[in-house]
């Protein structure tokens, strides 16, 4: 519910103690504004809250500008939608990490670049979707649309990270082959890409945190989970995909 007191907004506490509801989350905003989420609500109900509202508060000129109820069906069916776009694009960028560096099967197996590539990317989106879901139960934000389309950009711009990498190690195996060992050629090709990388991620950190504090409520999770998202992913291209991939092929070469 999207309230607006045009008289002016009682206290949050005020409020929280005319409902009587311990459920209701109460979120400000603008100068009179108000938020309430709550379970589902009948259409009783729903008038029942309005009505001690104004009962409680007959001075301040109480709106209702929305209301929208959300049930299951919606929620199942945004998160099986959201759950077969994330597999979609992972198995979508381990095929084609596999088909972009095929021409190194004679010293890794292409198959193992993806792989390492998904897991680092799995990594990625575990860490801001913990993060959302501990920010659920104690401030209650939402898990939305929004929140998924963070996922898919983040799942972007780490892979493209991961591919500088990797690119790195191909073109340092086709110089001078696997005679130091596959993990040195990995060291050596992560040392290339690091400052890349670092300020690769930086600058584009600093744009992010910038609409965090300054973008406004509507985008401010979004902006959050992009941070998480592209802060983890620049760390996963190397302390999780590389060594994922010497690990991969320790069959396939002497010294690691």
């Amino acid at each position: 519910m999207e309230l607006n007191f045009k008289n002016g907004r009682p206290t949050i506490e005020a409020i929280s103690m005319a409902l009587a509801d311990k459920d209701a989350l109460l979120s400000p905003f603008g100068t009179n504004g108000l938020i309430i989420r709550t379970k589902e609500l009948t259409e009783s109900n729903h008038q029942a809250i309005l009505g001690k509202l104004n009962s409680s508060f007959p001075s301040t000129g109480l709106d209702e500008n929305k209301f929208d109820s959300v049930g299951p069906i919606i929620g199942d069916e945004l998160r099986l939608k959201s759950i077969n776009a994330i597999i979609l694009v992972l198995v979508s960028i381990m095929v084609y990490i596999a088909i972009v560096f095929r021409k190194l099967s004679r010293f890794l197996s292409p198959w193992s670049l993806g792989g390492a590539a998904i897991i680092a990317l799995m990594h990625d989106i575990v860490i801001p979707a913990g993060v959302f879901a501990w920010l659920g139960h104690a401030y209650g934000v939402e898990i939305s649309a929004v929140f998924v389309a963070a996922v898919l950009t983040i799942l972007g711009f780490s892979v493209s990270d991961t591919v500088v990498v990797f690119d790195r190690v191909r073109e340092n195996l086709n110089k001078g082959g696997m005679k130091d060992g596959l993990g040195v050629v990995v060291h050596k090709s992560i040392m290339q890409t690091l400052t890349r990388s670092i300020n690769t991620t930086m600058t584009t950190l600093l744009s992010l945190i910038a609409i965090y504090f300054f973008g406004g409520e509507s985008i401010k999770y979004f902006a959050l989970a992009l941070i998480l998202g592209f802060f983890f992913g620049a760390y996963s291209s190397i302390f999780v995909a590389s060594p994922l991939l010497v690990w991969a092929n320790k069959g396939r070469h002497g010294r690691g």
